[in-house]
């Protein structure tokens, strides 16, 4: 737009892609730039940073006290050898990994960096499998698969009950704190003063691009966890390609400040190794984009200002609100920040815009904020929009060094991977291995893009949704489940959650409604504080509102795969031992529809339901 202000100047790669066509006629994108040369092993940047800035802070955790206690490359390389030394004696492997089933600590990140170092394969799982499940049905399952030699979880105390039910005797358990009673226990203050000898050195040396490096856990569409398999080549690479897609990551080390899980790829696979490749520093956030704990997030911001800041869409809607209210935070935030990266999901337009506005507000300029496409497969960087795009969903161009091939399925394009960066496929799972890549050897992500501008491949990709989710109405017409769910999200922000589109062989499209509940509260100002969430989506405010929402989805509604004609607020949230959430707290849409099957008909039912909500011109 004419006049308006400037970008922060960042240092970016070229942004242009190469379109050529396989002997099928298929399309195969390539990055105009090559990939950067890589290291062969993840710690050579350890040892590299530890020599060439020994003093300067890797990882920082804020203490109880509240102040930060801080591990330098100098010391994370002598955790590395003294843990991998350890971890050498007791005979891990692959065969016998070593699980961490707690969440982001300076222990579990020495835990990582000495399983690396040693070649000793790592699994860390979410959390939630044992904190919030109730069966432990996937913890069940993971331990199970990897058959760890070595468990790590923080607190032994908070983690005991998921202990007893899964653990193997034969495994041994390491905490930090608070050993359970009635098992043989190691300290991880134990576990770390283990005197390091040349077998380290041995080890480290026996290393190369092809060797495993850890396990990641994902659902998918099916609920059920899979290993994906990370080696070296695969996490080098992937860093490289980040690099040479945004230069400025290496030109100053970066600081980040980071909640997101590193039992997921966005934290796990992204932030924590491109803190570690670049030489840079990672304040581990314990607050989490919920009104509840989002006050430790911008207490930290109010300490360290980010070179660069990552949070999945719900982050920045917290934070942009938390900015605009405090001028001294917004100051502080955007002292230094050069680039802003959403990702898991689409960013709203309101939330885009209004960080855009606080920028100019406080500093004069905008900051550059982009996405792009990848997933844990691919380590997880694939497509990337490295230049300003201005809305929500594009998702850009591939990164140097991979190609991706636009396979017509149905009536989309399927975005397929091939690259230093994709898996070589799932631990211990053949079946789905092979039926994962295609017959050239391309990952089949199960995602859909499209061109933005056919004339003009430069311009990007748009992402188009999942295929597996689209679905037909008994018309025959397509409904197009990413798209309206991206459309529904905004226009229901901040009082939805999440949505599941229904409407397969029916005569139309129809809502069930996650409410956002903590939101919803404040359309229910008389409901006392620890209403259910039935109360709150029985209560006439919020009905009123949510009605309101309907009526504007139909009255934008260009035909019947984009309209919606009837919606319902669930009064049960997503059960992660039903499979309809995922470890990363994504809604599993196939799961939902399956699970309250008897939702989906009252929804659809002749007779009139008070909890069915439908467009008020159609009435």
């Amino acid at each position: 737009m004419t006049g308006a202000p400037a970008f922060r100047t960042v240092a970016l790669g070229r942004a242009r892609v190469e379109v050529a066509r396989d002997a099928s006629g298929r399309q195969i994108l390539r990055s105009a730039a090559p990939i950067g040369p890589y290291p062969a092993r993840v710690t050579e940047r350890l040892l590299k940073w530890a020599h060439a800035a020994p003093d300067r802070t890797l990882f920082a955790k804020r203490e109880p006290a509240g102040a930060w206690r801080r591990i330098t490359y100098r010391e994370a390389l002598g955790f590395a050898r003294r843990i991998g030394q350890a971890l050498l004696d007791r005979g891990l492997s692959a065969e016998r990994p070593l699980l961490i089933l707690s969440e982001n600590d300076l222990e579990h990140a020495m835990l990582a960096l000495g399983a690396l170092h040693v070649g000793v394969p790592f699994a860390p799982v979410s959390p939630a499998y044992s904190l919030v499940s109730q069966d432990y049905g996937k913890l069940r399952r993971i331990v199970a698969l990897m058959t760890p030699g070595l468990v790590f979880a923080a607190d032994g105390v908070r983690y005991e009950r998921a202990l007893r039910a899964v653990l193997p005797e034969a495994a041994e358990l390491v905490v930090t704190q608070n050993p359970p009673e009635g098992r043989a226990v190691t300290s991880f203050a134990a576990l770390a003063a283990t005197q390091d000898t040349g077998a380290v050195d041995a080890a480290y040396a026996t290393l190369g691009p092809d060797s495993l490096a850890k396990f990641l856990f994902t659902s998918g569409s099916t609920g059920l966890p899979k290993a994906v398999i990370h080696t070296h080549r695969m996490l080098c690479s992937n860093q490289q390609q980040l690099v040479d897609c945004m230069p400025f990551l290496a030109e100053e080390p970066p600081v980040l400040v980071d909640w997101l899980p590193w039992n997921h790829t966005f934290g796990g696979s992204h932030n924590f190794r491109l803190t570690l490749y670049n030489g840079g520093t990672l304040y581990i956030d314990e607050g989490k984009p919920t009104p509840q704990l989002v006050g430790e997030t911008l207490r930290n911001l109010r300490e360290i200002a980010p070179t660069v800041y990552f949070n999945v869409p719900r982050g920045f809607e917290e934070l942009a609100a938390a900015l605009d209210a405090d001028r001294a935070l917004a100051e502080r935030f955007f002292s230094r920040v050069k680039m802003l990266f959403y990702a898991a999901a689409g960013l709203s337009q309101p939330v885009w815009d209004a960080l855009h506005r606080i920028a100019v507000e406080t500093c004069g300029e905008r900051i550059l904020m982009i996405t792009g496409l990848g997933m844990t497969e691919t380590a997880p960087f694939a497509l990337c929009a490295n230049w300003e795009a201005g809305r929500s969903g594009l998702v850009g161009i591939p990164a140097p060094g991979l190609e991706l091939k636009l396979a017509p399925v149905e009536e989309k394009l399927e975005a397929r991977y091939r690259g230093p960066n994709v898996t070589p496929g799932f631990w211990r799972q053949d079946e789905l291995t092979r039926t994962a890549f295609d017959e050239d050897g391309f990952y089949r992500s199960g995602d859909a893009v499209r061109f933005a501008d056919a004339a003009d491949p430069d311009k990007g990709l748009l992402f188009d949704g999942r295929i597996a989710e689209d679905f037909k109405l008994d018309s025959g017409t397509w409904v197009s489940v990413g798209p309206l769910r991206a459309r529904v999200l905004a226009a229901g922000a901040p009082y939805v959650q999440d949505v599941v589109i229904t409407g397969l062989d029916r005569r139309d499209v129809g809502l069930m409604v996650f409410p956002h509940v903590d939101s919803c509260r404040r359309l229910a100002p008389d409901l006392a504080p620890t209403a259910s969430q039935a109360d709150i989506v029985r209560h006439a405010g919020v009905k009123r509102w949510f009605q309101a929402l309907l009526d504007a989805l139909a009255a934008e509604a260009t035909g019947s795969a984009s309209r919606v004609a009837r919606a319902m607020l669930l009064a049960e949230p997503p059960s992660i031992d039903r499979a309809e959430m995922t470890d990363k707290g994504s809604i599993n849409q196939r799961a939902v529809l399956t699970c309250r099957a008897a939702l989906v008909e009252e929804l659809y039912g002749k007779a009139s339901s008070p909890r069915v909500f439908r467009p008020t011109q159609a009435r």
